[in-house]
């Protein structure tokens, strides 16, 4: 986790922003104490609902660039059915996912992106269901920008932070976590092993080829780290007819 906080911050700072030009929205668990430690206007919503507080801020201040920072519990869990209309409204908001497979602060209960087979302390006989891939997911859905990240790669970690926040448009940021303590079969040499960097002629627009990439990740635990999608295309705010065309009521 301070291995993600760092690289935020680093990014932030290397954008030029200060504490009173970004807002920040944080969800509940591990992921969103840095709530505490990054400073900024931020704001701690329910679990689960960071993506439409992130939404919120930007309604209220469009021209603010707007970060959400969650655990994938909470969003691809409880937050499942924002992360879906955020998507497909193209919310010019980045949101950044811990994704380690357990509910890390309620002490390893199962999450969605949990391999099948998991035990846990919700699931002491395995896991039934088979993990989501929140990366064809969010492709699929309308995302104009969805990338992966490995907390052990800190350098290409912050770099991708710092172009999914330049970006106009719904950013999704996963970066694959290790949570040594309640899920040791997912360490560090287990990233090491089982990730690889995109190849240097990969083409991030298009959908297809994103899709294909990314559409057996999870279930073979072959994770791409980098870019794996990025388009143009207007955004939520855009079509705002009192932003569009400065109508006010």
């Amino acid at each position: 986790g301070w291995i993600i906080f760092a690289s935020l911050k680093s990014a932030l700072t290397q954008l030029g922003y200060d504490p009173s030009s970004i807002f920040l929205t944080f969800d509940i668990g591990c992921s969103s104490n840095m709530g505490d430690f990054l400073n900024g206007y931020a704001i701690h919503g329910l679990h689960g609902r960071a993506i439409p507080t992130a939404i919120g801020m930007k309604l209220a201040n469009h021209k603010m660039p707007v970060i959400a920072v969650m655990g994938d519990g909470g969003c691809y869990g409880e937050g499942g059915n924002h992360l879906l209309h955020v998507c497909r409204g193209n919310h010019d908001i980045t949101v950044i996912v811990f994704d380690n497979g357990v509910y890390g602060l309620t002490t390893g209960q199962v999450a969605p992106t949990a391999k099948k087979g998991f035990k846990s302390k919700s699931t002491p006989a395995g896991v039934i269901e088979t993990p989501i891939n929140p990366l064809s997911l969010t492709i699929s859905q309308g995302a104009t920008f969805v990338a992966q990240g490995f907390a052990g790669n800190q350098a290409q970690f912050a770099e991708i932070i710092k172009k999914g926040i330049a970006h106009k448009g719904f950013s999704l940021i996963n970066i694959l976590q290790p949570c040594v303590t309640f899920n040791p079969t997912h360490s560090f040499d287990y990233y090491k092993e089982k990730t690889y960097l995109l190849a240097e002629n990969y083409k991030s627009n298009d959908m297809k080829s994103a899709l294909n990439e990314v559409a057996e990740s999870v279930t073979a635990e072959k994770f791409p780290l980098g870019i794996i999608y990025e388009v143009e295309k207007p955004t939520f705010t855009d079509g705002l007819p009192e932003i569009k065309d400065k109508i006010s009521f």
